[in-house]
């Protein structure tokens, strides 16, 4: 018989779903190993070829882990709140859930086809009530924890109310944003609005004004990798800056520990060194301007207090909330119009435009807290009001950004170095000798620094603090389709709903959109619409999509609890994801949340690793090849793209579909739109349309997209989970081209042959294997676990090419060398695998299969080719094994077949014999 996949591929697809061929145990006596894909957001338009390449990766390494023994867990579901739905629901009225059901529904059928070893009793879908109910419990759990500097962790917010009653806040070591001091005997005074107001300012998510991304367009807060060059990365509408009521998590408690715990993960340099970036930890201090002819007081951080009497300026941020007290009247129009200019900008936008140099004197000055002089006071938007202060010290001579601002706007240079003349140069970073200082002068940078923080402390102006570039994250979303919060309020204070009524769902609604007056679409519910209704009104904002995708590789242990989020027995057994493969474009956002969230349920005891992910691979983008037609300007007709250069003309993308090895189909092209339908074209010589190509992103705009269905129609899982893997390095970005794919289903074809004789029956013997047969099979053994070890995926498919190419050369057909291949094969072609081996008379599924065990002895040479040279000129070649002697070797040679011929009846000279080289025979 033919090798049929689609017959194949159907049967051995319901075998696995009937029989839970890869359902995983939750304990065995087999070690365990969790493989794990970012799970996807299922979009209405399905998959295409790229999505799928990390889930073949990781479903290969999977299935190897169980040939080695391994209890793998192998989970999928759907990170199933998100934007498009809402857009399409804004758009149609459908409510998102529908659609939802019906995307993930096509997402599963093309998962599927593809033959994936997922555990799918496992499933989950962070839309699901029974799903977020637990996001809303660990959510509650934030909200009633504070982060104690001294112990290091997190703790229950009631050890720190009874540490307000006995001894105040002034002792308290905690991460916090509390502006007040007061002693036990005022916080029992205090009434318990005023209680909870404090303890807002310590909890670990909480409640407070921030300044956000806001795009009017969609009526949402967007995360800062949802905002790219000013404009939402969803329909591209503008963003701006806005200061909005937000909840808020507070990730920056746990800065330190983020940084520390990238040395113990196996991630790349290149993910490390992005999170360590996002981090930013800078050594430093804090210092207090006092505002002139005012209380007021403006506190800048600085890594270089040494460099303290070389402030020339002050720099705030446009947003910072003493600008408008010290603008003068003079200028309050430039500075509001300044301030109106930054707010259009996203804070992503004002970092990076390093050479557009804005900025307005407010009229306002602060005094030099050692030298008392009067110090101008700028608003520039490279400063943020997020970051630190939101104020900067400038010293120009020894900053470069500060110095260019300077320049720019003609304000005077302060030089405190002894060794640098400023006008001849900018020096960034400089560490040179500092002269103007009584105290400083002549230190070194190190002991300057040191001194300068003792000096400051000394005054009681500041102190010495170690400060962090990450923010606490913005945790709220005005959208309809997200996790609701499980929060209500009195009297306009957020109060918790009780564990035993989450979850709370989300309500019906009249439409999708914010209210007349701007609240979110939750807004709309009444209050019969909410399952959950306590206190004056629920939360109306939802939580955003991170939210559910932090924690859900905890709930894959434990899918179907309904008492707890995971059982801590079952959290033990499993513990962090082994494997985990995704895209590098979460770097720091799903990853950061998911190691901070991770931390503090290690914190509280729900689990006893900090750490969600062991290892960390970040897959390659699969580029689509676009095709091209080009159309005249001025006649409008398609010209092929070898006379394009003769013409005036403008590059179209057209379908792929459309087009074969660069050909267009001419009158399904007339047919594929309306204005098309009479189309011209000036051809090649031959007759013929060529179109243009060129590499890019996949993209439905460019009609580029691979579908991998009709891939799978066509050629079958097995060839396009090969193929992919095929294409090069997991971690690379590379083009698709179904041109190679026929070389890999070919291959597969002869595979199938391999077990088969002329008639399509199965032909193979139990019996001893040829040592060639053995050398070929332990070879790919070695290869091919090794590839896998290193997680290589592309080199493997080319060792078992040159196998199969040898095993049919040496006709081998023996059972137990061909069983031992497809065990090895399977991981990458498992339903070719399945087939072949119940052919072989096997009657369990290959699956676990033992992994065959590589053997050194097979691929020792027991004998050698000696090239044979009469008088220097290599004649001939003749196997000999390789423990016999010279003289043997000799002897044997000379009475050969091929050496009679050219010894032609004579008596040689000599005969030089080198053991495992050479024989020359001198006549």
């Amino acid at each position: 018989m033919e090798y049929n996949f689609r017959e194949i591929e159907s049967d051995w697809r319901k075998y696995w779903a009937e029989n839970k061929t890869f359902r995983a145990e939750d304990n065995s006596d087999k070690p365990k190993y969790y493989v794990l894909d970012m799970f996807p957001y299922p979009s209405g338009a399905g998959l295409h070829v790229g999505h799928p390449l990390g889930y073949i990766a990781s479903d290969i390494y999977a299935r190897y882990k169980r040939h080695k023994g391994f209890n793998v867990l192998h989970p999928m579901g759907y990170d199933s709140f998100g934007l498009p739905a809402e857009q399409y629901a804004i758009q149609t009225g459908q409510h998102p859930a529908v659609t939802t059901e019906e995307n993930v529904t096509r997402y599963r059928q093309q998962l599927d086809q593809i033959g994936f070893s997922f555990d799918w009793d496992r499933e989950v879908r962070t839309s699901n009530p029974e799903y977020y109910k637990w996001t809303q419990w660990i959510f509650k759990q934030l909200f009633d924890c504070w982060y104690n500097n001294d112990s290091d962790k997190a703790e229950r917010i009631s050890v720190l109310e009874e540490r307000f009653a006995q001894e105040g806040n002034e002792t308290v070591n905690a991460v916090h944003d509390c502006e007040i001091t007061f002693s036990a005997s005022e916080w029992k005074e205090f009434s318990e609005k005023e209680q909870r107001a404090i303890l807002m300012n310590y909890r670990l998510t909480y409640l407070a004004d921030s300044w956000v991304n806001w795009c009017p367009a969609l009526g949402t807060v967007l995360a800062n990798d949802e905002v790219i060059n000013g404009l939402s990365e969803r329909g591209g509408h503008p963003v701006e800056q806005k200061l909005m009521r937000q909840w808020s998590m507070r990730i920056k408690a746990y800065a330190e520990r983020l940084l520390t715990g990238l040395e113990g993960i196996d991630w790349s340099d290149s993910i490390k060194e992005q999170q360590r970036n996002w981090i930013g930890k800078s050594v430093g201090c804090s210092v207090k301007f006092q505002v002139s002819d005012a209380d007021s007081a403006i506190e800048v951080f600085t890594t270089r207090p040494d460099t303290i009497f070389g402030v020339s300026f002050l720099v705030l941020a446009p947003e910072h909330p003493l600008v408008d007290s010290l603008t003068t009247d003079e200028y309050k129009e430039e500075v509001e119009a300044y301030k109106k200019a930054a707010s259009l900008k996203t804070e992503r936008d004002r970092q990076s435009d390093v050479k557009n140099i804005t900025g307005q004197f407010t009229g306002g000055y602060a005094k030099h807290p050692f030298t008392g002089e009067k110090v101008a006071i700028w608003i520039g938007d490279y400063v943020l009001a997020s970051y630190g202060t939101g104020a900067v010290m400038a010293v120009p001579c020894g900053d470069q950004r500060d110095w260019d601002f300077a320049n720019h706007f003609g304000i005077p240079i302060k030089n405190i170095f002894s060794d640098i003349d400023i006008s001849q140069a900018a020096y960034t970073e400089k560490e040179g000798v500092i002269a103007d200082s009584d105290f400083l002068s002549g230190l070194d940078v190190k002991a300057a620094m040191a001194k300068a923080i003792e000096e400051i402390e000394k005054q009681g102006i500041g102190k010495g603090k170690t400060n962090y570039r990450l923010r606490d994250a913005v945790f709220s979303r005005q959208r309809f389709w997200g996790e609701p919060f499980p929060v209500y309020y009195k009297d306009d204070v957020p109060y918790m709903v009780e564990d035993n009524q989450l979850p709370v769902e989300l309500p019906k609604v009249d439409a999708y959109l914010p209210t007349e007056d701007g609240e979110p679409p939750l807004a709309r519910a009444k209050r019969e619409d909410w399952n959950v209704f306590e206190g004056e009104r629920m939360e109306f904002n939802t939580m955003p999509g991170w939210a559910g995708s932090s924690w859900y590789f905890l709930r894959y242990m434990d899918p179907k609890n309904d008492g707890e989020f995971v059982a801590k027995e079952k959290a033990d057994y499993w513990q962090n994801v082994d494997l985990y493969i995704g895209g590098s474009e979460h770097a720091t956002g799903h990853l950061l949340y998911a190691r901070f969230w991770t931390k503090f349920l290690y914190d509280m005891g729900y689990i006893s690793f900090d750490e969600p992910f062991k290892k960390l691979i970040n897959q390659g983008m699969i580029l689509g090849r676009s095709s091209f037609v080009y159309r005249d300007k001025e006649t409008g007709k398609f010209v092929s793209v070898s006379k394009k250069d003769d013409f005036d003309t403008i590059a179209l993308h057209v379908d792929i579909n459309l087009v074969d090895n660069d050909r267009l189909d001419i009158e399904a092209f007339k047919k594929s739109r309306p204005d098309y339908a009479n189309a011209e074209f000036i051809l090649e010589e031959d007759g013929t349309y060529v179109c243009g190509h060129e590499v890019e992103k996949m993209s439905k705009s460019k009609f580029n997209v691979q579908t991998p269905d009709e891939l799978v129609e066509k050629f079958g899982a097995d060839t396009l989970r090969m193929y992919e893997m095929f294409l090069g390095p997991l971690e690379q970005a590379k083009p698709w081209d179904t041109k190679g794919i026929n070389g890999v289903h070919n291959f597969l074809r002869k595979l199938w042959r391999l077990f088969h004789n002329g008639q399509g029956e199965l032909e193979v013997v139990d019996q001893q294997p040829q040592p060639e047969a053995l050398k070929t099979l332990h070879k790919t053994i070695k290869k091919v676990t090794e590839d896998l070890e290193r997680y290589s995926f592309n080199t493997p498919v080319s060792a078992f090419m040159i196998a199969v190419n040898e095993l049919t050369d040496q006709k081998c057909n023996n059972k137990a060398v061909l069983g031992d291949l497809l065990v090895l094969l399977a991981p990458f072609g498992p339903h070719i695998a399945e087939e072949l081996w119940k052919k072989l008379g096997y009657t369990t599924s290959i699956a676990y299969a033992q992994w065959p065990e590589f053997k050194e002895e097979f691929l020792v040479e027991n004998s050698f080719d000696y090239p044979v040279s009469f008088n220097g000129k290599m004649r001939f070649k003749i196997a000999l094994p390789t423990d016999m002697g010279k003289e043997d070797v000799e002897k044997t040679v000379l009475a050969s077949e091929q050496a009679q011929k050219y010894l032609e009846g004579n008596q040689p000279k000599k005969v030089i014999v080198v053991p495992g080289r050479i024989v020359n025979i001198v006549m």
